[in-house]
Formats: structure tokens, C-alpha cells, sequence
């Protein structure tokens, strides 16, 4: 079985209610539901999630919620892969054995049914554990500085200030929309950002966080941007 895991808690803090929060004229869960049934690469859908209201919104929009999340696994602390592993581990015993597993944020508006099919298909032909997005740092990492406490510039690596911008190497972060992982290294709790991984790079217009009003309202003006982008080529 190939499973979407979409998590999707109640207790969010910078932003209330973000997982259903009106964006774009949508619940933001609901384009990460729509983008996972129109890539056709799932068994089953569902949200892991503590909410009645939040289970309410994922039904209305055709994913499945089989069961509420303990406790337990609700709190601000709790990461991703154990939300997914639970959930993994609780479809295969009612359900059947999970192949691959892909945990979809709930709060990925950018993210798009190709994508999903070409994370699958990496997957599966590269023989890792894990395929994620990741975008490159639109300015290069190691002429970075931090700002002391004396409001001075000191620079984290002192010895790349000559270096051309274009001589340094590229580094990439995670574009945080989905992870797709074999059944196994959920369960194992194998750590996603390491040698096992493969990665989806994605362009820096179609990655924006979203954990702030500020990252919230940019994110509507590009959504807005590229779908208008998109109109006037079709």
C-alpha cells in the first residue's frame, strides 16, 4: 500500500488554527489534500490529527481521518516521524502492509501532484530510504555572520570574505512540502536528513515557510503570482 500521511494538530501557537485557516479561498489542509489525490499515487489519504474540527475540514475535502491522534503524540515537542510511524503502523494492522509512506504537510499550498509522482519514482530508483524536497539559500551559507551582543558583524567562517560568491558550493534546505519514505524507515525512526536520503529539488519561488502572519502573507501573493503566471500560459 502506498499511504499519504498528512499531519495535522489542533495546538498551533504563531498562528491559530493554521491547518485550517482560510488561504487563497481554501482551508490550507485542503490543498495538500487535493494536490495527494490529483498526483494518483496513493492507496489512502488520510490526516493524523487531535481536532474534531480539523477531522471535519480533511472529510469535507476527501481525506480520510481513520482515527485521532493520542495525546501523547500531540504535544509541541513531538516530530514528524513518529506522528508518521504511528500512523503507518496503525493502517497496517487494520488495513493491510504500507509499502511507502509519504508525510504531506498540511501547510504545503505550493506543492504539486508532479512533484509527488517524481518523488515516488526517485524513491523507488535511487534505492534510498527517503525522498524529500529541498530548495537551495538564495545567498551563500558561508559568508554568513551573526550579530553579536555589542551590535558588531562577526562572521562564521572569516577565511570565505574574498571568495566569489560563485566559487562557493551550493547548500540546500529542506522546502519543507513532503518526505517520501519507505514503511521500514519510518517505523526504524531512521533520521531523514542524512546519507539515506535522496533529494527533489524544488525552485526558491515555489518554497515559502509558513510559520508567521508575515511568511503567511507572502505566501498568498506568490500563490496568487504563479497561479496567475500559470492562467496566461494555458
Amino acid at each position: 500500500m502506498r499511504l499519504a500521511v498528512i499531519p495535522a494538530r489542533g495546538g498551533s501557537k504563531r498562528i491559530p488554527r493554521k491547518n485550517i485557516k482560510s488561504f487563497c479561498g481554501k482551508p490550507m489542509i485542503a490543498w495538500s489534500i487535493e494536490a495527494g489525490k490529483a498526483s494518483g499515487c496513493f492507496d489512502r489519504i488520510i490526516v493524523s490529527t487531535d481536532d474534531a474540527e480539523i477531522a471535519k475540514v480533511a472529510r469535507a475535502h476527501g481525506a480520510d481521518v481513520p482515527f485521532m491522534r493520542p495525546s501523547e503524540l500531540s504535544d509541541d515537542y513531538t516530530g514528524t516521524i513518529p506522528v508518521v510511524a504511528h500512523a503507518v503502523e496503525w493502517i497496517a494492522q487494520q488495513f493491510g502492509s504500507v509499502q511507502f509512506a509519504c508525510c504531506l504537510y498540511a501547510t504545503a499550498p505550493f506543492v504539486q501532484a508532479e512533484d509527488l509522482r517524481r518523488g515516488l519514482e526517485l524513491l523507488q530508483r535511487s534505492g534510498a530510504q527517503y525522498a524529500f524536497t529541498v530548495t537551495n539559500f538564495a545567498a551563500p551559507i558561508q559568508r554568513s555572520f551573526r550579530i553579536t551582543d555589542q551590535q558588531r558583524i562577526d562572521m562564521f567562517n572569516p577565511a570565505q570574505f574574498n571568495t566569489r560568491s560563485q566559487d562557493l558550493e551550493n547548500a540546500y534546505h529542506d522546502a519543507g512540502q513532503f518526505y517520501w519514505g519507505r514503511a521500514e524507515a519510518w517505523l526504524s525512526a531512521t533520521p531523514l536528513f542524512s546519507q539515506v536520503s535522496t533529494p527533489i529539488v524544488l525552485p526558491r519561488y515555489r518554497v515559502q515557510d509558513i510559520d508567521t502572519i508575515d511568511d503567511w502573507v507572502r505566501a498568498e501573493m506568490m500563490f496568487e503570482i504563479l497561479n496567475q503566471s500559470t492562467e496566461r500560459m494555458l
